[in-house]
């Protein structure tokens, strides 16, 4: 039987969509940090899905994008887009 590609984890398609969304509107890491109140460091650790992160820095970040949080966990949203 041909084995299927396991579903991305919700941290995943998050640092995914927030990734993609933050190239759709030409930020830096370091302006989309500086927006939201967060070290550059930490942007760039969530947007590599290798730290979890609270329901408030999530919201802190997609208010800075302007993109409605849920759209940042939606796995259909911003799929087959360019990354840049």
């Amino acid at each position: 039987m041909p084995r299927t590609k396991p579903q991305p984890t919700t941290r995943e398609v998050f640092a995914r969509n927030l990734r993609r969304a933050r190239r759709l509107r030409d930020l830096t890491q370091e302006g989309l940090a500086l927006e939201a109140g967060v070290p550059r460091a930490y942007l760039s650790r969530v947007e590599r899905g290798t730290i979890n992160i609270s329901i408030d820095n999530a919201d802190a970040l997609a208010r800075a994008i302007g993109v409605p949080l849920h759209e940042l966990v939606d796995p259909a949203k911003f799929r087959g887009l360019d990354e840049r």
